[in-house]
């Protein structure tokens, strides 16, 4: 059985239903994670995504801000919504499919511009989150389980995942802290970094370029901070990893860009 799961930090889903239409219909994606929906459950454009073919949709937002959703072709088992540090913000949602897997769709906090937990609460936040997702992933119910996690991590944890890694060291998202607890997650669950699976750590691979400076895409000064996992049990399942760059091209794009695996279950 081949199953296509699909991540992508839309940036507002209701500005982005246009694209999410002309993404779905070109890559007819089985299961596609959002992040950054920025609408709050009642006001969810659920009708406009059925439309598109999803029978499953679920959401878990808030007003202008954070939300994640997950559209799937065929119903689910289950799905759940958890809050991290005491705080609901709308960052977790998960589904369990009717073959057992779970899907697990993040959007961890960015963070901030100042990297000092002392300084910057936006960045307390964030390292306490990715603290929090690691002894998460540590534990069998999730380790020994057919567990895939996507998402905005909002952290580039190679060298080659960001432009100019010399000059970007010491900016939000690429520290060498943030590194570190990207790294700490994986070995937890035992996760595989797919994207990394399939293009060698030597070569450049990118997800974000942002809207500040408006060359940032035309001159390729990206960043990779989406990202799909998976733990051990499903490495042998991975059969292909793409990043669909064109979206960033399109009009009035979302800054991040899709990134779909297919799995052979």
């Amino acid at each position: 059985m081949s199953l296509r799961i699909a991540t992508w930090n839309v940036n507002s889903v209701r500005q982005r239903l246009s694209h999410l239409k002309d993404f779905t219909d070109a890559y007819n994606p089985d299961v596609l994670c959002l992040q950054e929906t920025k609408v709050q459950n009642s006001e969810f454009p659920e009708n406009d995504i059925k439309s598109m073919g999803y029978e499953a949709v679920l959401f878990h937002g808030q007003k202008s801000y954070n939300g994640v959703a997950i559209l799937c072709k065929k119903d689910v088992v289950s799905y759940d919504r958890q809050v991290w540090c005491e705080k609901d913000d709308c960052r977790h949602l998960s589904v369990t499919l009717e073959n057992g897997l779970q899907v697990h769709n993040f959007y961890v906090p960015s963070g901030g511009s100042v990297p000092d937990p002392e300084q910057n609460d936006k960045f307390a936040h964030k390292l306490q989150f990715l603290k929090e997702m690691t002894k998460w992933a540590s534990d069998p119910a999730i380790k020994d389980k057919k567990v895939i996690l996507v998402g905005d991590l909002n952290v580039a944890p190679l060298e080659n995942d960001v432009w100019n890694h010399k000059k970007i060291q010491k900016s939000v998202g690429h520290t060498p802290l943030e590194c570190e607890l990207i790294a700490n997650l994986k070995a937890a669950g035992g996760l595989t970094d797919v994207g990394r699976h399939f293009v060698p750590e030597d070569q450049p691979l990118y997800s974000w370029w942002g809207y500040r400076y408006k060359l940032a895409f035309a001159k390729n000064y990206g960043w990779r901070l989406d990202h799909i996992l998976a733990t051990e049990s499903l490495k042998s399942a991975l059969e292909n990893f793409e990043v669909i760059k064109d979206t960033r091209s399109w009009e009035r794009p979302s800054d991040h860009v899709p990134n779909i695996v297919d799995l052979n279950l």
